[in-house]
This record gives C-alpha cells, structure tokens and sequence, in this order.
C-alpha cells in the first residue's frame, strides 16, 4: 500500500470488532511514530497506546463519556513535554504530536486497522488516568481497533475548493 493509499483508505470508525491488535502491529504504530519529524528534532512526544480492557474503559469518563470507544482494542494517546512557540508562531508540540498521530493512524491503515481521532476528551483526565507526568500535555486522543464492518470516508471538498496556487486572491 503506497502512502496515498492509506490517506485515501482511511475513514474514522466508531465501533470494532473485540479482535486485538497483533503485538508486531502495534510495534509498527508505535515506530511510525516514532519517526515522524518534530520541530527542530526536539522529539519531546510521548506516544502511549492503551491495551488494557480496564483502562479503556476508565477512558469513557476521560473522553466526555463517549461509550463507544470501549469497543476499540486500543487508544493512542499522544502527549509531550515542553513547548515552544515556533517563529511562524504555532506551538511546536501540538504540531509534532499531530504529525505523530498522522503517522500512526496511516500505519495503522496499512496493517488493517482504522482509528477515530477525538475531540471531545478532557487532557486533564487523560494525564490523571494514565499517570502521565506534570510536565507533559495530552494533545491528541484516538481509538484504534478493526472495524466492525467496511466504512467509507466522508466527502471531501474539491481540490479547487481548498488548494491554491501561489496566492489568494
């Protein structure tokens, strides 16, 4: 599967089937992320999977009580240390950890798997759950696990509606 691929095959899934995930799969996740780029090769993310069944499903009440996130094998849960405003003035670790969660959940596409990136988590909650330490920031939540059936991706607006060439007009 080539990258553009797994951009196309992904799709967000709300519910999995109760298969888990391979140890050799989330190896390759975990590596993804691992590898994605950072901000001035700082590598200040942590990039936590939950597999435990328990801890999932403590989850719920992290993540606005949305029930369905139980159903997945596992969560990623990305967070890091740190932070510096870069120069164009975005916050560095927000934009490594969306870069290493863009990774793992296109790894995870490759291997068969889909995710569900959430927006309705408390980062506060999270950290106290997972033992995740002061000076770190949950950023990003997502479900990951075998699809209980075949999805699709949602409609995406035409290239002519979001690219452009040069400058706006």
């Amino acid at each position: 599967m080539t990258v553009m691929e797994a951009i196309q095959a992904r799709y967000s899934v709300r519910k999995y089937t109760d298969r888990p995930i391979e140890l050799e799969k989330i190896e390759k996740i975990m590596k993804a992320g691992r590898l994605a780029p950072t901000s001035s090769n700082q590598q200040l993310c942590k990039h936590i999977i939950v597999t435990d069944k328990e801890l999932i499903h403590q989850m719920v009440s992290a993540c606005e009580e949305q029930k369905w996130i139980e159903t997945a094998s596992a969560i990623l849960v990305e967070c890091a240390s740190g932070d510096r405003m870069m120069i164009c003035g975005q916050s560095a670790r927000s934009m490594d950890c969306a870069i290493a969660m863009s990774y793992m959940t296109l790894e995870a596409v490759e291997l068969g798997l889909q995710s569900c990136w959430l927006s309705w988590f408390s980062p506060d909650k999270v950290k106290v759950l997972l033992n995740i330490a002061d000076d770190y920031v949950v950023v990003a939540v997502a479900p990951i696990g075998y699809p209980e059936k075949d999805g699709h991706r949602s409609d995406k607006k035409l290239t002519k509606e979001v690219v452009v060439y040069n400058k706006m007009k």
